[in-house]
Parts: C-alpha cells; structure tokens; sequence
C-alpha cells in the first residue's frame, strides 16, 4: 500500500482539509507525509514592462517575496501541527515556482511518494471538472493522485 503520501496545501480550505484526510489516511496507513505549498515568484507574477508605462503597478520584490516566504511558513507549520499531533512522521516544503502543479509533479518524484492526496475547489455536481491545478497534477503525475472534494 502507500507508504509516503505528498499533501500539497496552498492555505485554502479545501486544500487543508484535503490534507488533514491525507494525515489521517497516512496514519491508517503507517505512512509518512510530506506537506508542500508552492509560491509564485515575484518575476512571475509581475511584469517589470509595466513599470515603464505604470510605475506603481509593481510591487517591490523584496516585499513580496518575504510576505510569500512568511505564508508558506504558516501554511506548513499548520499542517506539520497536525501531522505531529497524529504521530504521522512529516516533512515540509516550500517550493518558489512559476507553475505549481509542475512543482508538485516534481516534488512528488523527488521526494519518492507514492501517492499525492490534494483538494478540489470545484462545486459540488461539476462531475469531472476540478480546479485547473488539481487537473493538471492528475495529468502529469506518474503516481496516483487523490481528490478529496467535501459537498
């Protein structure tokens, strides 16, 4: 069976709550997690050509990024709480990527897991449609991904 689930978590609720099923699961299991949020960097998010035409628009790197550093924190401390409090072994990961579903992909061959739980945002009754992340994990993941959408 799986024995080193990946609980990718961006701070959102369904992602936390996915991931709690995560530690619980891993917990039947006697497995271990690995709890990673992905960030967006600075030079990603913005485009230094809008500078020129609209100087305010930008945000200060340094800025931005310590304030992404600090969420992440928060977001992995969280969840490795809650891995503790299971006595499910854990291990966090904060990856700065351009496009997250890639760098769970990766985190997921790097880290050796097994299987990756995360969560859906997409409502209740949307059938096969999940959030563009989760889709495109499910797409590129070589091991099998788990979708945890509570109605």
């Amino acid at each position: 069976m799986y024995r080193h689930i990946l609980l990718p978590v961006d701070g959102s609720a369904p992602s936390e709550r996915a991931a709690q099923r995560g530690i619980e699961l891993a917990r039947a299991l006697s497995a271990k997690v690995t709890v990673v949020t992905v960030t967006t960097p600075w030079a990603a998010r913005f485009a230094r050509e809008l500078a020129v035409v609209v100087p305010d628009v930008i945000v200060d790197e340094q800025d931005y990024e310590g304030k992404a550093q600090a969420a992440a924190q928060r977001v992995l401390d969280r969840m490795g709480d809650a891995a503790r409090a299971a006595g499910v072994p854990c291990t966090v990961l904060h990856l700065s990527r351009r496009e997250p579903w890639l760098a769970i992909v990766e985190a997921a061959r790097d880290q050796g897991c097994d299987l990756i739980v995360m969560g859906s945002r997409a409502p209740a009754g949307m059938g096969a449609l999940w959030g563009s992340e989760t889709a495109r994990v499910i797409a590129g993941s070589a091991v099998p991904v788990l979708v945890y959408r509570q109605d």
